[in-house]
C-alpha cells in the first residue's frame, strides 16, 4: 500500500510559479513510476507527467512541455512538479499517482495509487 498527499497548490497570477509536492508512505516508493494528472471543472481527468522509479526517464503532456518540470527524491519519499509560466488554463485540482511500472502514456487505469488532490488556481 502506497498513501499519496499533494500539498503546494494555490493561487497565482497568469505567468508565475508554484511547486507541488506529493508526499509518499511506505518504503516502496522507490519502485514506483509516479505521475501527476489535474481535472478541471466539467472536464476528465487528464495526465500531466510521469517520472520513472529512478527519475532518469519522464514523459510529458504537450500542453505543459516546457513550462513544467517532475523531479523526485527517494530519499524523501516525496515527487515535485515546478509549474512555471502558469496560465489560466492550467487551474485544475492536481492528483499525484503511483504505478508499479514505467509508462509513456496518458492512461489513467495504469496506475494504483492516488493522492486526495491539491487546487491550483490561476488568474488571467
Amino acid at each position: 500500500q502506497v498513501q499519496l498527499v499533494e500539498s503546494g497548490g494555490g493561487l497565482v497570477q497568469a505567468g508565475g510559479s508554484l511547486r507541488l509536492s506529493c508526499a509518499a508512505s511506505g518504503r516502496t516508493f522507490s519502485t514506483y513510476a509516479m505521475g501527476w494528472f489535474r481535472q478541471a471543472p466539467g472536464k476528465e481527468r487528464e495526465f500531466v507527467a510521469v517520472i520513472s522509479w529512478s527519475g532518469s526517464s519522464t514523459y510529458y503532456a504537450d500542453s505543459v512541455k516546457g513550462r513544467f518540470t517532475i523531479s523526485r527524491d527517494n530519499a524523501k519519499n516525496t515527487v515535485y512538479l515546478q509549474m512555471n509560466s502558469l496560465k489560466p488554463e492550467d487551474t485544475a485540482v492536481y492528483y499525484c499517482a503511483a504505478a508499479s511500472y514505467y509508462y509513456e502514456t496518458a492512461t489513467l487505469s495504469v496506475y494504483d495509487y492516488w493522492g486526495q488532490g491539491t487546487q491550483v488556481t490561476v488568474s488571467s
